[in-house]
């Protein structure tokens, strides 16, 4: 038979951008104390403070709070056992958005010799064109010659 404390429910964030440590503490059900205890240990955990000394969380910080409340309260991982798990976790994130990047990526075109650029550019246009700029490249060419021999 399942248990409320084997599925609890899913916390709802409001949609702002800070959070005082009260909110938080209403939020997650963690004692302020506890939570400024976490700062101390959790280096993942860092709210920002205001001109008055008040923490500020965003809702990173407060998920971050609740993985490690579940971690330490209902997993019974140690505090070195739960930042070891937190750092895994943000490393699998992280490899996980690097690889739907390099997905997303267009895949890098091999390098074409310049002759292939050239015949690209200027022959697949306007060939006639092309002819004649290939012609005029040539004649300066031959001129640069004389002028140095």
């Amino acid at each position: 038979m399942a248990t409320a404390a084997a599925h609890p429910k899913p916390v709802e964030i409001p949609d702002k951008l800070y959070f005082r440590i009260g909110e938080v503490s209403r939020l997650t059900g963690v004692k302020p104390t506890v939570l400024r205890f976490w700062e101390t240990e959790f280096p993942q955990l860092s709210p920002k403070k205001s001109g008055t000394n008040q923490r500020l969380y965003r809702r990173k910080d407060i998920e971050t709070i609740l993985a490690i409340k579940h971690l330490l309260w209902e997993k019974r991982y140690t505090i070195e056992g739960a930042r070891a798990a937190l750092a895994e976790m943000r490393q699998q994130r992280r490899q996980e958005r690097e690889a739907k990047q390099a997905a997303a990526a267009p895949a890098p075109q091999a390098a074409r010799p310049p002759v292939e650029l050239l015949q690209r550019h200027l022959f697949a246009p306007d060939p006639e064109r092309a002819a004649a700029v290939l012609e005029r490249v040539r004649r300066e060419l031959r001129e640069i010659l004389e002028l140095l021999a």
